[in-house]
């Protein structure tokens, strides 16, 4: 393994590890760094400049003046669209090396880095760039000789809080409706994966962004994302994460009544029913929890199947998960890699032996794979009880709960007995049933006959605690916008 990798850092060029802001790549106030380690093989790739509240001051100070009197507020919408395009452009340019770079930092398979992750990356971007010049109000009929009108500005200064999950593609989400709306943006990527946010931070000035549009300060969550979200000069703070960490973010922002947004956890129900195609439920059973080393927030983690179909699907799904390769992540055949981190590692391991203490059933992994790096293998419990703690919690990790129901108004019923909401799914070949349960089931997102569909025009976030607003779509630019009223008196 570290020959592959060794390898492929051989020929990649300098890796950036400092921060942006207002257009230059600077060290930390206080010369600290941190680690960013490869969790294939537990080794240091490089030391990354540390910003803490003072680096984040300059940022949030770079960031309002390129907003207020900067290049960026006088530019045509038209003309950022096509910046962003620009941006795209070179990512598209540079896509081997992104998709190596986020493997290498993040631990995610190749194939999932460069056909998934950047594809999502690019289209996001071109999507965003298409709405800079569309964002528009709309005339007001209201009584008397008045003439009404809205319209659309840029809310400011945006403060963002990226997770390790999808680094490049949360930058994706969080910087194409910002930058097409007119903002300005300071960025926190996650300290375990900071290595592909600053790449994109090279290429945006590379593109032609004017200084201070775009800031990136990598650090810890108490102290430079704190100060993020404490800072007075920020105007909305946008956050993907879990929710714990929201309800800090909450509170601080209530300080200054920033705007928020949060993309936060799931416990997602996945529904098969005895008459779908079970090939194809078997299929997205594995996508939708075993993506990404299942770290991802929408994972189908509880699968519900129905009873008479129960036992056989569990074992073919068994079977199906035993066959697949970890290891490698830059071997194009590798299907999971390793876990970002050793605290992720060492929390999934500990709900595999909650689920077995509790009595469910292991049927497939449940256990370490090798000896160096963060591996686990793909693990399946049956005979799951709601109660059970693999049940209750987002263990985001490859641990999957197969949950045996009878009928339709049960499972809707156990599916919504959660304090998240933000995926669902449903088998079945009765179009009746699957509008039924995207119906009831309380989720922001609800597949039918398929897991993980995403589309950069597709609005994506939670009901509950899975979530305030939503990311991606036409409604997303809400969140980076102030609706203003204009009224005119015509005598």
């Amino acid at each position: 393994m570290a020959t592959v990798t060794e390898a492929r850092r051989a020929t990649r060029r300098a890796l950036q590890t400092k921060l942006l802001i207002d257009g230059k790549w600077r060290d930390s106030l206080s010369g600290k760094t941190f680690d960013t380690v490869n969790p294939a093989t537990e080794e240091v790739i490089a030391q990354v400049a540390e910003g803490d509240a003072a680096d984040i001051d300059l940022a949030v100070k770079a960031a309002r003046k390129a907003f207020d009197s900067g290049p960026w507020r006088k530019m045509d919408a038209r003309d950022r669209g096509r910046l962003m395009n620009r941006f795209a452009d070179l990512i598209e340019e540079n896509v081997d090396e992104l998709a190596e770079l986020e493997t290498l930092d993040n631990g995610k398979p190749i194939g999932e880095s460069r056909h998934a992750d950047l594809p999502l990356v690019i289209d996001c971007f071109r999507y965003y760039a298409g709405w800079a010049d569309k964002i528009s109000g709309q005339t007001v009929p209201i009584r008397g000789n008045f003439f009404c009108y809205t319209k659309r500005e840029p809310i400011g200064v945006a403060g963002q809080i990226i997770p390790w999950n999808f680094p490049m593609l949360m930058v994706a989400w969080k910087w194409g409706p910002a930058l097409a709306a007119g903002c300005t943006v300071v960025l926190k990527p996650a300290e375990q994966t900071p290595l592909s946010a600053l790449r994109l931070g090279e290429l945006a000035l590379e593109a032609g962004f004017p200084a201070g549009v775009v800031n990136i300060v990598p650090g810890f969550g108490e102290t430079a994302g704190a100060a993020l979200v404490a800072h007075p000069g920020v105007d909305k703070i946008a956050f993907t994460g879990e929710g714990r960490t929201a309800q800090i973010i909450m509170r601080s922002a209530a300080e200054t009544l920033k705007r928020i947004t949060f993309e936060l956890g799931g416990k997602s129900p996945n529904i098969v029913f005895a008459d779908a195609d079970l090939d194809a439920a078997i299929e997205g059973a594995v996508l939708g929890l075993y993506l990404n080393q299942g770290q991802c927030c929408c994972a189908g983690s509880r699968l519900f199947v129905q009873d008479s179909v129960y036992d056989q699907f569990v074992d073919r799904l068994a079977t199906k998960v035993n066959d697949r390769k970890l290891g490698d992540p830059f071997d194009p055949t590798t299907q999971q890699g390793p876990q970002v981190d050793k605290a992720q590692f060492d929390k999934i391991l500990s709900y595999i032996a909650k689920g077995r203490e509790q009595g469910a059933r292991c049927v497939a992994g449940g256990e370490r794979h090798g000896d160096k790096g963060f591996f686990i293998k793909p693990t399946i419990f049956a005979d799951v009880k709601d109660d059970m703690a693999i049940a209750c919690d987002e263990i985001f990790g490859p641990v999957l709960s197969v949950i045996k129901f009878k009928e339709i108004d049960e499972v809707i019923e156990r599916a919504n007995t959660t304090d998240f909401g933000l995926a669902a799914a449903v088998w079945t070949r009765d179009i009746g049933k699957a509008h039924a349960v995207a119906d009831r089931v309380r989720a922001g997102t609800v597949w039918v006959n398929c897991y993980d569909v995403f589309d950069a025009a597709a609005p994506f976030g939670g009901f509950k605690r899975s979530g305030i607003g939503r990311e991606l779509g036409e409604k997303s630019l809400d969140n980076y916008t102030e609706l203003k009223t204009v009224t005119v008196a015509l005598d």
